[in-house]
């Protein structure tokens, strides 16, 4: 029927549904990740297409960081939007470059190294005949750690890719979230603790990278009345995070002896 405010308190009872807006007008700011990754691309989030975002992230993206290539390929899922919007506006043709498997959960989310680089493995397959002898384009939704983006490259590699210039469709993760998505501590974001997307690159094998210009995030959301929170890429946090504690509750458990 309608997106639930912020604040709201929605009442379904023997007479119908009824709303509480007591808890409304104030200042509200959503997850601006939740465009970009989280939400299926289906969704509409405050009269905003997720899909269409995703496109648009990708036109931006052929806008700000403009490369020769054969063609252009994203990571499923969330970077094949961003894919379809790059090749709209670059021109260059948009090709299936990987096949998921549909068992594996989120990757950047398993607690260990070695999971991680295990779920890559069986989380991927390459289609060689998109990318073999070619200039790929590869667009993906963030990098983290860089672990997995690299492993990805390293497919795409091993698959004949001729180059692979890394594009992705959000900025720099530089700080971390206290508000429930899983970014991991400041001391282990690669974007953090590496001085240019020069250093990023030559860490993941790729022959250029390129992220989401912050500033461009608000043209992501051109039909939605709310603010959004980029706080793990800019810093500029909706509430005051300064007392903030340690996300992970055993890291902070280990800390506190």
């Amino acid at each position: 029927m309608r997106d639930v405010l912020p604040g709201e308190i929605i009442v379904i009872g023997e007479d119908g549904l009824s709303s509480i807006k007591t808890h409304c007008g104030g200042r509200s700011s959503i997850c601006i990740f939740e465009y970009i990754y989280f939400a299926r691309p289906d969704s509409v989030i405050e009269g905003t297409s997720v899909h269409m975002a995703r496109v648009q992230s990708g036109r931006i993206l052929a806008e700000t960081a403009a490369v020769d290539a054969d063609i252009v390929i994203g990571v499923p899922d969330s970077g094949l939007d961003a894919a379809l919007g790059y090749s709209q506006e670059s021109g260059i043709p948009y090709g299936i470059g990987f096949i998921k498997n549909k068992y594996i959960g989120r990757s950047f989310i398993q607690p260990s190294q070695i999971q991680r680089d295990n779920s890559v493995k069986i989380k991927l397959n390459v289609i060689k005949e998109t990318v073999a002898g070619k200039r790929v384009i590869m667009i993906d939704d963030s990098i983290v750690r860089g672990t997995t983006c690299a492993r990805i490259v390293r497919l795409l590699r091993e698959a004949g890719a001729k180059e692979v210039h890394v594009r992705i469709s959000s900025p720099p993760f530089v700080h971390s979230c206290y508000f429930g998505t899983d970014i991991d501590s400041e001391d282990r974001l690669i974007a953090h603790n590496c001085r240019n997307t020069e250093e990023i690159a030559d860490y993941i094998g790729a022959d250029s990278l390129a992220y989401m210009p912050a500033p461009s995030l608000g043209q992501l959301l051109n039909k939605s009345g709310l603010g959004f929170c980029d706080g793990c890429f800019t810093g500029n946090y909706p509430v005051d995070v300064s007392h903030a504690v340690y996300k992970n509750k055993f890291d902070s458990k280990i800390h506190e002896n």
